[in-house]
């Protein structure tokens, strides 16, 4: 590729309108750019060999640590990602024949439900390895290329995008004054793809058929479900290295839409957020994409969880958005890290309080690292004073019988006769936590020495 080749797939700038930015699909009047045209007929003409690119063993090397160091289970073949590099050797000139020559076939995926935090199951995908070998070798060799292209809006998945980048720039739309948000919730995305037209958008970029034929195959590959395998008509698997990537492709005729409207929006992969400084506009607005995204993108809209609000009710990414652009901790995230805590605390299991602590903190860091930048101050101060509580909680729990509460209490420095009042009274653990004797015994002072891990100092030295 020449170094004047910079954007497209490599089209030369001179040759391209507004090179350096995304380039939109659609003129005002709704009619596709000629430019646009132009340009996806260069870039076929570019990519015709791009297999050639796929199959390099430099390319597959970096594909195979990439799968190594993602690790997870094996596919519908048994093979584990540790027998990947063994096969690799022995097999690794068929596979590029395979590959070249369009036999390659690959097999059905495993079928996994996970919880989501709302309700309901969300389904994966499991690839066998080598199947997520060569979908990982794809998506190093079209990603880039599709970087060029994508929106500057767009921020899931994406290689130096970020979620806190996509929460600073919602920020600061509501900051300009747009404070009312349309929430667009798209309807099992990931299920409901459509697999002709995501194919003929991947064709207008795309001039390799052997890529194309594969990525098709990839696509209608069937997912083992109970021990039956059921073929898919629609939808790209969730849990294969290409569904972040093709899920992009998809929508980034949306936001090139959206561009061509001059909405101010945010997206993170099917997360879209749209701002509009009135609550009439934003009726407008959501009308237009909603009737947009099902006629011309073939996706369905889920009108019962989609809803226009304000920017403080907002969930986005964890956060809501004050009314000065500021981020704060959403309703939702601060009762699903209690029900985390809560899981760790639980009376119920059997772990010793050492260990208890330690989950607590490779929880909490986690957490806080991610919602550093949430004003929350007041939320925080609140979650530690009831935490604390959880955990003396857990350690009275501990001492079982009340002369083990009265030892404990004793070796900690408590007066006597408050050590058996602790003891002896009738209330349950979670009132007993609260009272005298065990806040002056198990006192935070103790809980620090113990390992206890502060949510509070911690946010307020990152705030300093």
């Amino acid at each position: 590729m020449q170094s004047g080749q910079t954007h497209l797939f490599g089209a030369s700038n001179a040759s391209i309108p507004n090179a350096g930015k995304a380039v939109v699909h659609r003129t005002h009047a709704g009619q596709v750019r000629h430019d646009w045209l132009s340009a996806c007929a260069e870039e076929r003409a570019l990519t015709s060999g791009i297999m050639e690119e796929v199959v390099l063993p430099l390319n597959l090397l970096r594909s195979y640590r990439k799968v190594v160091s993602n690790a997870g289970s094996a596919g519908t073949d048994g093979m584990t990602v540790k027998e990947l590099g063994k096969w690799l050797r022995t097999n690794l000139t068929k596979l590029q024949d395979q590959l070249l020559n369009g036999s390659y076939q690959p097999l059905p995926v495993r079928g996994v439900e996970i919880p989501k935090p709302k309700g309901g199951h969300r389904q994966l995908g499991i690839p066998t390895v080598i199947d997520r070998l060569v979908q990982q070798a794809i998506h190093q060799v079209l990603s880039p290329r599709y970087e060029r292209v994508f929106s500057e809006h767009s921020y899931g998945f994406r290689q130096h995008k970020s979620a806190h980048q996509a929460l600073e720039q919602a920020g600061s739309y509501v900051s300009e004054g747009n404070s009312h948000v349309i929430d667009l919730d798209l309807e099992k995305f990931f299920d409901k793809v459509n697999h002709n037209r995501l194919i003929w958008l991947l064709s207008t970029r795309i001039g390799d058929g052997r890529v194309l034929s594969l990525m098709g195959k990839i696509l209608r590959s069937g997912i083992l479900t109970g021990g039956l395998i059921q073929q898919r008509t629609e939808g790209t698997p969730q849990g294969s290295p290409l569904s972040p990537l093709l899920s992009n492709i998809v929508l980034d005729e949306l936001d090139k839409e959206l561009e061509r409207r001059a909405h101010r929006y945010v997206r993170y992969a099917d997360d879209v957020k749209i701002f509009a400084k009135s609550e009439k506009s934003a009726n407008r607005i959501q009308a237009n994409i909603t009737k947009h995204i099902e006629q011309k993108l073939k996706l369905k809209v889920n009108r019962d969880k989609s809803r226009i609000c304000r920017s403080y009710e907002l969930n986005f990414l964890g956060h809501s958005i004050l009314y000065d652009g500021r981020l704060a901790l959403s309703k939702e995230s601060e009762a699903r890290l209690k029900e985390k805590i809560k899981a760790i605390t639980s009376r119920r299991r059997g772990e010793s309080f050492a260990a208890i602590l330690q989950q607590l903190q490779t929880q909490l860091r986690g957490w806080l690292a991610y919602f550093s930048k949430a004003n929350m101050k007041k939320k925080i101060i609140a979650i530690e004073r009831w935490m604390k509580r959880k955990v003396r909680c857990y350690r009275l729990k501990q001492c079982k019988r009340t002369i083990g509460i009265v030892r404990l209490l004793r070796s900690l420095g408590v007066e006597e006769k408050l050590c058996w009042r602790t003891g002896l009274s009738g209330k349950g653990w979670w009132r007993k936590s609260n009272s005298p004797g065990i806040n002056i015994g198990l006192s935070n002072q103790w809980l620090y020495g113990q390992g206890y891990y502060s949510l509070q100092l911690h946010y307020e030295k990152l705030k300093r």
